[in-house]
């Protein structure tokens, strides 16, 4: 009769052998997401309690991928995130929180990351484009920001694409062995947006998106340079804008009508960048 020291090993090699190689895979997958705000889902139902102060969902979208992938997941997403926080701890009002480089190891075979948006300030844009009058009454962020020829957040994200790279090579670095996807930003505001049901001119509904799109292109270039996946949320999300109605959005605008923090992804926009992601890491 054969030991079990040797029939086990036998057993596994052929039960590996006959599986699916996605399901002979997935055990040996390690999954890290890195991120902002837009990747934890703040708000939404139910938190994820290991940081509270990072505001991030059982159900945002790293999550869903790792649930359809059916591999497991280190989930260091956090709401307020910016590049820098990558290698340095991060201030939340919950308290401090580590570096997400801290999850990333030579185990590490997937990673995706979001992340650009704080350093290139554009909730605060959002925010300062608020106009609660009609023309003319009040002023253009627009205006305000491109006066004298120039462009003021078009330079802060230009600054993005350097600190992108370098995140990139800092992954790079800590998980040789890991596939990296750069996540994109989905699409905010349709063209001239919907004054007055999202009290935004139109001409700063346009300057707001046309800053999302320039991020976007920033993480693209830098994902094609650094050997790294770029995943467009951007076009998939055109016509589920913040102006669509609440069964359709993927993003909730200034006052939600869903349970998510107010201009990030509610759960249905969870659920479509989990579909677009997993899709992507699978192709």
């Amino acid at each position: 009769m054969l030991s079990r020291r040797l029939v086990l090993p036998a057993l596994l090699v052929a039960i590996t052998a006959v599986l699916p190689a996605g399901v002979a895979n997935a055990a040996a997958e390690r999954y890290v997401a890195l991120g902002d705000s837009a990747a934890s889902g703040p708000l939404i139902p139910l938190p994820d309690l290991s940081a509270p102060g990072c505001f991030r969902s059982t159900a945002n979208y790293p999550k869903l991928v790792a649930r359809q992938l059916g591999v497991p997941i280190t989930d260091v997403t956090c709401s307020g995130a910016d590049t820098g926080d990558m290698t340095n701890p991060q201030e939340t009002d919950l308290g401090t929180v580590g570096p997400q480089f801290d999850a990333l190891g030579a185990d590490t075979t997937l990673v995706t990351l979001q992340i650009g948006g704080n350093d290139a300030g554009l909730v605060g844009l959002a925010e300062s484009c608020l106009n609660l009058l009609p023309s003319p009454f009040g002023t253009s962020c627009a205006a305000e920001n491109t006066a004298g020829g120039g462009d003021v957040y078009g330079e802060r994200v230009a600054s993005v694409g350097p600190k992108v790279a370098a995140v990139l090579d800092g992954i790079t670095q800590r998980a040789p062995n890991a596939r990296v996807f750069v996540v994109g930003y989905t699409t905010y505001l349709p063209p001239n947006g919907c004054y007055p049901r999202v009290p935004v001119w139109a001409r700063d509904a346009n300057y707001i998106q046309a800053k999302i799109d320039q991020l976007n292109q920033v993480l693209a270039d830098a994902a094609a340079t650094h050997g790294a996946t770029y995943v467009d949320i951007r076009t998939p999300g055109i016509g589920k804008d913040v102006c669509k109605s609440s069964s359709i959005r993927w993003t909730e605008p200034f006052i939600p009508a869903n349970i998510a923090a107010p201009l990030h992804p509610n759960a249905t926009g969870m659920r479509g960048m989990a579909e677009v992601a997993t899709s992507a890491i699978t192709g």
